[in-house]
This record gives structure tokens, C-alpha cells and sequence, in this order.
């Protein structure tokens, strides 16, 4: 019966990871094909003759690689800024004391349900006002104000940490910041990992963002695959999109595999209370 169970339970994740991964493999079946078997009905499910010149074609179609190193940049610098704005901001709700506190973490929750198209217009006002327009500024301060999702779950880790650590650390002389930045924040490798991913793949993929605040000197990836694969005739063309599209979730993935372990146990032990 357990045996049995079991590999039902197999059969089941495997159906599901077959379901899951079906869109990228189609995209990268997609990539293989050439332009024109993408206009024969019906449509075939393997290229005749697979050839990787495509992401040849794909990368030199534009300035691929200087696109990708601008949302290198801006994602690197929010991941860095956010992680760590949000496990201080997070530590002071988990430690600290104060009038209030619980009516502003509330607060500061319910911003997660507000979406996030109503903050386009006063976000891009805004920050023309302040002349930061087609600079990475703007992502300079979005990370250093945190996240609230990201805050929580640093507010939940440092709650389950003992007080002992906090207490010993306090006949030592250590101050506030002192005992966050020593004690707290080393501990905290699980959900620092998982900080880094999400926070790193929300700036990577962000379309919105860049296309609002940037212009086409220094937008991202993102944008720029949206709009630079086109003929001479201003047509799409499918089979380069999907090859730069294939490229493109590639440093996620990379980044995900190297921190998979701190990410899968930040989850989990988040949310212990």
C-alpha cells in the first residue's frame, strides 16, 4: 500500500513537472526552428533541419549582451539594497519595541494588495520631478525602502531566533545595530538567498519599470526583446524572440540552482511562528 501510494505521489510530480515545463519546452523548440516552418499549417512539433543559428542571430540582431548588462545592473543593485533594507526593517519589527508597531506592520502589509498599475502615473511624476528619469536611481530607492513581502519574511525569521543570543550580546556591549549586523544577519543565510532570488528575478523581468522610467539607451533586456526583433518590414520574427527569450531566463535559472537550498529552507522556516 505505501509502495504503492508512493509511486502514485511519483507519478503525479511528474505529470505536474511535465505540465509546468512544457511552455519553455516549446519556446525552446521554437528557437530551433527556421522562419519559415513557422508559417506552415499545421504547425510542427520538431523542426526539420534544428539549427542554433538563431541565437546567433539573436544576439547580434542588437546590442544583446549591453542590454543584458543594464539589467544586470539595475537587478543586482535593487537585490543588494532590498535584501538588506528589508532584514533591518524586518529585525526592528521582530526585536525591537515601540508605540505603534503592530499598527504599522499592519500598514505596511496591507500596501501588498494594493496593485500596483495605480502607482504608475504619481511613481513616473514623481520621480521626473526629481529629474531621475533615464537614470537607475529610481531602483537605487526602491531598494533602499524595502519590500513588504520580503520585510515579513525577515520579520518572521528573526522571531523564532532566542532571545538568549540578543540578551548575551547585550552584556556585551553590543548596540542595536551592532547586534543585527554580528549576530542577526549571518544567521539569516536562508532567507537572505531567498531575498536574492526574488527580488533579483522581479527587477530582471520587470517590463513596465524600465519602459516607463528609461529610454532606449539604457532600458533592459526586457523591453528590448519586446521590440527588437522585427524584419525590414517591421514584422516579428517568432523564432528569434523565442531565442532571445531562451537566453534571457538563463541567469535566473542559474541564480536559483547556485541558491536553491537557502531559498527552499528560507520558505519554509519563514513562516514558523
Amino acid at each position: 500500500m505505501v509502495f504503492a501510494r508512493r509511486n502514485a505521489i511519483y507519478m503525479l510530480l511528474v505529470a505536474l513537472l511535465v505540465l509546468f515545463l512544457s511552455p519553455f519546452g516549446w519556446l525552446a523548440i521554437t528557437a530551433l526552428k527556421d522562419a519559415s516552418e513557422l508559417r506552415v499549417m499545421p504547425v510542427h512539433w520538431w523542426p526539420h533541419h534544428p539549427s542554433l543559428d538563431n541565437f546567433r542571430q539573436a544576439l547580434t540582431q542588437f546590442d544583446y549582451l549591453g542590454y543584458a548588462r543594464n539589467s544586470a545592473t539595475i537587478s543586482v543593485i535593487y537585490a543588494v539594497l532590498v535584501t538588506l533594507a528589508s532584514a533591518w526593517a524586518g529585525f526592528g519589527f521582530a526585536r525591537l519595541d515601540g508605540p505603534g508597531k503592530r499598527a504599522i506592520f499592519g500598514v505596511l502589509m496591507s500596501t501588498m494588495m494594493l496593485p500596483a498599475v495605480i502607482t504608475l502615473i504619481p511613481t513616473y511624476l514623481m520621480f521626473a520631478q526629481l529629474h531621475l528619469l533615464n537614470t537607475y536611481m529610481p531602483w537605487v530607492l526602491w531598494g533602499l525602502c524595502g519590500a513588504p513581502y520580503l520585510i515579513f519574511l525577515f520579520r518572521q525569521f528573526f522571531s523564532n531566533m532566542p532571545k538568549e543570543l540578543e540578551e548575551a550580546a547585550i552584556v556585551d556591549g553590543c548596540g542595536t545595530f551592532r547586534i543585527f549586523l554580528r549576530i542577526f544577519l549571518p544567521q539569516s543565510w536562508p532567507v537572505i538567498a531567498t531575498s536574492l532570488i526574488l527580488s533579483f528575478s522581479w527587477t530582471w523581468g520587470d517590463y513596465i519599470g524600465p519602459a516607463l522610467l528609461l529610454d532606449d539607451s539604457h532600458t533592459t533586456l526586457a523591453v528590448k526583446l519586446a521590440t527588437g526583433y522585427v524584419n525590414a518590414h517591421g514584422e516579428p520574427m517568432p523564432n528569434l524572440v523565442a531565442s532571445g527569450a531562451v537566453m534571457y531566463v538563463v541567469p535566473v535559472l542559474a541564480l536559483f540552482l547556485i541558491m536553491q537550498r537557502g531559498f527552499i529552507s528560507g520558505i519554509s522556516t519563514s513562516g514558523l511562528k
